[in-house]
């Protein structure tokens, strides 16, 4: 009776402990050792680093420098965004299926090889052809955002009604005028807010991409972590995270004004 009562019981048990023994197991595998954390002179030296975090150099100059970092850092991930989006849209029409089905497996092949390599090993590639700075960040990220916006844009294409865009064609229009007419202006609200989540994401990661000389922030906080120099580093921290919370603001802003209608 109970296992008729809870006919799932008996698999959810099973699933919990495979789930157990799969993280027991890597602990295992890794030989993660947790009790050097503890050990009084551990603590007292992770004390001593993570404290002087806490003041954060403020000097006039290095405020300069950050100011500068901070506008190269937006300046990447606003481009890269926007070159990725462009890309993406012109790629989601074959992607979706308006060019036959030869073309649509093609292109999603390729936004799916542009997607599947993540943004710190495309920055790693491009520094090597376009040299150290922001250009490879850029270019970075407008070629993993262009395979996931592309992506987006055309299963938002292909969920999207063609009540309208019949009605054009209907009227005499041509499959051009239908779509900019009929389908786009239903579409692209959806396509903007995806953009804008994007923009907020590669905020966070152009700041990782300094790390391989891409610039910005994150080479900042590479370079002031590397000697060791933790008050500088404290307060390109605190740079990044105000950046962030900016540009989230800003975007939730944008899309409640403007796209809360589509």
């Amino acid at each position: 009776m109970t296992s008729a009562k809870y006919p799932h019981r008996l698999g959810n048990l099973l699933l919990l402990f495979m789930i157990a023994g799969a993280v027991f197991a890597a602990f295992r595998f890794l030989a993660v050792d947790f009790s050097a954390l503890f050990e009084r002179s551990n603590l007292r030296q992770m004390y001593n680093y993570f404290a002087e975090f806490l003041q954060p150099d403020m000097s006039p100059a290095h405020l300069a420098s950050l100011a500068t970092a901070a506008l190269e850092t937006l300046g990447m991930s606003a481009i890269g965004t926007l070159l990725a989006a462009i890309i993406a849209a012109f790629l989601a029409l074959p992607a979706a299926g308006y060019f036959g089905g030869l073309l649509k497996h093609t292109v999603r092949g390729l936004l799916n090889a542009l997607r599947a390599i993540p943004e710190l090993v495309w920055a790693a590639l491009v520094v090597l052809v376009a040299g150290l700075g922001p250009n490879a960040g850029t270019l970075a990220l407008a070629l993993h955002t262009t395979g996931v916006l592309g992506r987006l844009f055309a299963e938002a294409l292909e969920n999207t009604p063609d009540t309208a865009a019949d009605a054009v064609r209907h009227a005499g229009g041509g499959h051009a005028v239908a779509f900019l007419y009929g389908t786009l202006p239903t579409l692209w609200p959806q396509w903007a807010a995806y953009a804008l989540y994007r923009w907020e994401n590669n905020i966070r990661i152009s700041s990782v991409l300094g790390f391989v000389g891409a610039g910005g922030l994150g080479q900042m906080l590479y370079i002031h972590l590397s000697l060791f120099q933790q008050a500088q580093a404290a307060s390109v921290i605190l740079t990044i995270i105000l950046l962030v919370l900016a540009v989230d603001s800003f975007s939730l802003w944008l899309r409640q004004r403007y796209l809360a209608a589509g």
